[in-house]
């Protein structure tokens, strides 16, 4: 009986997934939970498994085309189902099933999976009525109409159905007048290069554009502000070089960001407006603890988060810490591992950056980036003293924060990292 393979869905707001790389081919064998094809979604990269064992009989989306979750990219057979085609036709021209009310596209041989999704409820040219194109937007597109005061009728959608993506609503923020003034014809882009000039032209990756997507809608949505503290670290690495060969003794390698996600849960625990969201206009406190981490790859940025960190002492964080992170760089996280984030800490200090103004992680009100701890001079009790130093800056949303908020937590995180207990350790 062949099995349908399905988009799945990697997260609660995640409504599309884009193919990246087919890892199986159409013939070949394939065992359960094997890798079957790589995915990017607006949360995470990640190879997903095969649901069965048996051969990949059809592909029914090709690398590099994005369809909603829920829809049908494979089938998988026995060796006697082997399709023709290798990934330019669909899984078998007649599929039926529906997903969320919605019919699942089906790809007929020849053409792009991306134009074939015209489910019966619609006319054929791909629109089908407004009710049915907002439908067909995801709740984050239609957060973003609601606070730009746009109609989504008004966008043309590029996604399946007429579908208006998240790239077509900031496509058209972008391009929208900005003032009467605004000159007719004109969309206010500077070209990147002239004719003539010697460039060489690399589309952006799937991770890289929605990296871009989530900053510039950051920066449209949230008022941001920036304080930096300058931090003495010298009981940290006291404590960290008394501990350091224990904790490789268990496997766990001792750095200073472990200090740190433990000094920032307890201050969020202190002062739970940093660990907050805006709806609107309610503010959404949070119960739990959840810390992102940025993680720099190769291809891009992802953010892993460390559930109830605020429960964790420095060896449980350095475990989790290194986990999603080794996890993070083979494409190996689940869904479950980038979501319900409450925080996030960046650490560009690692490539030597004094400190940075990082960006908010939406739906989060604040973030915490960590310069590099390096040796300098310092006044300590009318003295000259040579200490680890390193500038922390906490970027929050001014909309929900003032000031004397964000000052006070940076307060109490400095206090404990400069003071840090050792039972914690």
């Amino acid at each position: 009986m062949p099995t349908p393979v399905l988009m799945p869905q990697m997260g609660e707001s995640i409504a599309e997934g884009t193919i990246v790389r087919w890892i199986k081919k159409v013939g070949e064998k394939v065992d359960r939970d094997e890798p079957l094809f790589e995915i990017s979604t607006d949360k995470v990269d990640a190879e997903i498994p095969s649901p069965v064992a048996g051969v990949l009989s059809a592909i029914a989306v090709r690398e590099g085309e994005t369809v909603p979750v829920n829809s049908v990219v494979a089938t998988i057979g026995d060796a006697d189902s082997v399709a023709v085609n290798d990934g330019s036709a669909g899984v078998d021209g007649s599929t039926s099933d529906e997903t969320d009310g919605e019919a699942v596209p089906s790809v007929t041989a020849g053409a792009p999976a991306a134009h074939a999704d015209t489910s019966p409820a619609e006319p054929a040219n791909g629109h089908g009525t407004d009710d049915q194109r907002r439908a067909k937007s995801s709740p984050l597109v239609r957060k973003i109409a609601k606070e730009h005061n746009v109609d989504i009728r008004d966008i043309p959608g590029s996604g399946i159905g007429g579908r208006v993506t998240k790239h077509d609503i900031l496509e058209f923020l972008d391009h929208r007048p900005a003032s009467p003034a605004h000159v007719p014809g004109t969309t206010g882009h500077v070209p990147a290069y002239r004719p003539g000039e010697s460039v060489e032209i690399v589309p952006l990756s799937v991770m890289r554009k929605k990296i871009a997507e989530h900053m510039v809608l950051s920066r449209r949505t949230a008022a941001h502000v920036h304080s930096v503290f300058e931090i003495n670290f010298q009981r940290i690495a006291q404590l960290r070089d008394r501990h350091k060969a224990e904790y490789e003794r268990q496997g766990a390698k001792l750095t200073y960001l472990p200090f740190i996600l433990k000094a920032v849960a307890d201050a969020l625990r202190a002062m739970p407006v940093v660990n907050a969201s805006l709806d609107g206009d309610n503010v959404v406190y949070k119960k739990d603890i959840n810390i992102g981490v940025a993680v720099a790859l190769d291809w891009g940025l992802i953010v892993p988060v460390v559930k109830n960190a605020d429960a964790m002492n420095v060896f449980d964080l350095t475990k989790a810490v290194t986990d999603l992170a080794g996890r993070a760089r083979i494409k190996q996280l689940k869904p479950e591992d980038v979501q319900g984030g409450t925080f996030t800490v960046t650490n560009p200090g690692i490539f030597g950056a004094q400190f940075g103004l990082p960006i908010i992680n939406q739906p989060q009100v604040a973030i915490l980036g960590v310069g590099a701890v390096e040796k300098r001079v310092v006044v300590i009790d009318d003295a000259i003293a040579i200490r680890p130093m390193a500038y922390l800056t906490l970027g929050f949303d001014h909309r929900l924060i003032d000031g004397a908020t964000g000052d006070q937590f940076m307060s109490l995180v400095k206090r404990q990292l400069e003071n840090f207990d050792p039972v914690a350790v």
